[in-house]
């Protein structure tokens, strides 16, 4: 009832006052990039807090923070922009005209439409409050206080009809306190005044103070996508070139499996041995056991992918490796990590909705998780859009779920441990890659057998060996499309050792391979040195 009694309030007074302009457009300047800022105080952290946006002061510093996905902008030109971008969108709050003039307490389950509040006093929120946008995506709600503003725990403000976050603020004339658990949205501007977080507190918007400390405890700040600003899209992805076709490749150094490893696309390296794989756990994929032209050119296009994700310039540094995850939340960007990173508990990639933003994470050292490390995608993050660069050996641990492309700089790869999910590639310029029953998922469009001379649907039935699985013999039978000229079968068995090699002169052939033990090869037909075929066989 007393959501309906405000509700017919309002229509009379919208009736009798068809002039009132309900809140102008309130520009923020370069202020709109900060998700915490004083223009002269001090701001500070403690606990585990996830800052989306920049954090900074124009006169104090800021300590405490982990890694923020912003950048830190203490006592510099940027800061002092800020300072004056805020002073003017505080100006246009302080005149704006107000239309409704609600009680102190404010929520309690009370739903309002687009207006200017305006309370006399100190303010608080309790409950609810949810604000109505009728349909109206450009309704604007700003709440004018004249003293000091609370929310009480677990208070929430929720927006319905189209409201929208970004046509939220508060104009706050003094000290703001929003206590553990509160869902807070909207822009938060304090005039001369100090505003604490709490635990575990969630604020879509912005916390800025023209004057005063700010401090935050285990908070959750991001400021809110759209708003008019350019969607982010993150940087140009780098060309895999034949890097695609691999989950698994070192350009100089072996490919060692144990274990039951579930792997989706080729394995192999240019300079080394690949064992350990089974073809039958291998799809949408070729084993390469011993270097070949396909592993050459993936070689030189995995140096071309390097050289690209090494010279992009970063946009955000992200100041803690040794704290890296954690809950952290990034956007589509370039981010860089000085030395070397210790993955813990969970990274979150947040896509924002366009499910061909592009991540790329440069880490200059080494990469080691946690037992039960996530790389979690939401908001339509994809795997084949996440790139990490690694300038050392990575270490995936125990139950693990990492999401991405690995190219690593001369170092080794370890996927050794229980339960680990590969949901991308790890590619290594130059080191060991090992690999313990792990599963891959991500899966990628390519032409999978290597063959550069002849088109991949053709290759499929360039050569037909049967019967298969066999016994002691096999028949071989070339496609007339195919140009007999010095053509060879090779055979391996499962740890990528050669089994048979022999001349094919015919294109009919029968070979005996009685003395092959019952398990399963893999072959590779070659024709005037160029890879034709390539496939699997089972021996009986």
């Amino acid at each position: 009832m007393k959501t309906n009694r405000l509700f017919s309030l309002i229509t009379v007074v919208l009736f009798l006052m068809p002039s009132i302009n309900f809140g102008q457009s309130i520009n923020l300047g370069s202020a709109a990039n900060f998700a915490v800022f004083s223009s002269t105080g001090a701001i500070s952290n403690t606990g585990i807090s996830q800052i989306t946006g920049d954090v900074g002061t124009n006169n104090g510093s800021s300590t405490g923070f982990g890694n923020v996905n912003g950048v830190m902008h203490d006592i510099d030109g940027v800061s002092a922009q800020c300072a004056a971008d805020l002073l003017i969108a505080y100006n246009q709050l302080n005149s704006a005209t107000p239309t409704f003039f609600p009680a102190n307490l404010l929520g309690n389950s009370d739903t309002l439409i687009a207006g200017v509040y305006s309370i006399a006093g100190a303010a608080s929120l309790n409950l609810d409050l949810t604000l109505d946008a009728q349909g109206n995506p450009n309704a604007k709600f700003i709440f004018l206080i004249n003293g000091a503003f609370s929310t009480s725990p677990n208070s929430k403000i929720k927006l319905i009809n189209g409201a929208s976050v970004c046509n939220v603020y508060w104009k706050i004339e003094g000290l703001v306190s929003i206590s553990a658990g509160t869902f807070f949205k909207g822009t938060v501007i304090a005039n001369n005044a100090a505003i604490i977080l709490a635990t575990n507190d969630t604020i879509e918007g912005r916390i800025l103070t023209t004057n005063g400390a700010i401090t935050i405890d285990g908070a959750l700040v991001y400021t809110p996508s759209g708003c008019l600003a350019t969607p982010l899209t993150g940087p140009v992805a780098p060309n895999l070139l034949s890097t695609e076709c691999f989950t698994l490749f070192s350009s100089d150094g072996p490919v060692l499996n144990t274990g039951i490893s579930n792997i989706i696309g080729s394995v192999g390296t240019n300079l080394g041995l690949t064992t350990g794989f089974d073809p039958l756990t291998v799809v949408n994929g070729v084993i390469h056991p011993i270097p070949d032209d396909t592993t050459t050119q993936c070689a030189a296009d995995l140096l071309t992918v390097y050289n690209y994700l090494n010279l992009l310039a970063y946009d955000i540094e992200l100041l803690y490796p040794e704290q890296f995850g954690r809950n952290l939340v990034l956007t589509p960007h370039t981010y860089l990590l000085n030395s070397a990173a210790i993955f813990n508990d969970s990274l979150y990639l947040n896509a924002q909705g366009n499910p061909d933003a592009v991540f790329v994470i440069k880490i200059n050292g080494a990469l080691t998780t946690s037992v039960y490390s996530r790389v979690i995608l939401i908001n339509g993050a994809q795997a084949k859009n996440v790139y990490w660069l690694v300038q050392g050996a990575v270490n995936i641990n125990n139950y693990s779920v990492f999401c991405g492309t690995l190219v690593v700089n001369n170092a080794a790869i370890e996927i050794v441990n229980t339960g680990i999910v590969l949901n991308g590639r790890a590619l290594t310029t130059s080191g060991a890659i090992t690999t313990g029953a792990i599963t891959t998922t991500m899966t990628s469009v390519c032409n999978l057998s290597g063959i550069s001379s002849i088109d991949i649907d053709k290759s499929k039935n360039a050569v037909i060996i049967t019967p298969n699985p066999f016994m002691d013999k096999i028949n071989i039978t070339i496609n007339q499309a195919v140009k007999t000229n010095n053509s060879r079968l090779i055979i391996y068995n499962n740890l990528g050792k050669e089994v048979m090699n022999v001349l094919i002169y015919d294109r009919t052939t029968t070979l005996d391979v009685s003395n092959l033990k019952t398990g399963v090869y893999i072959y590779k037909f070659i024709d005037n040195k160029e890879i034709i075929q390539t496939g699997k066989l089972i021996s009986k």
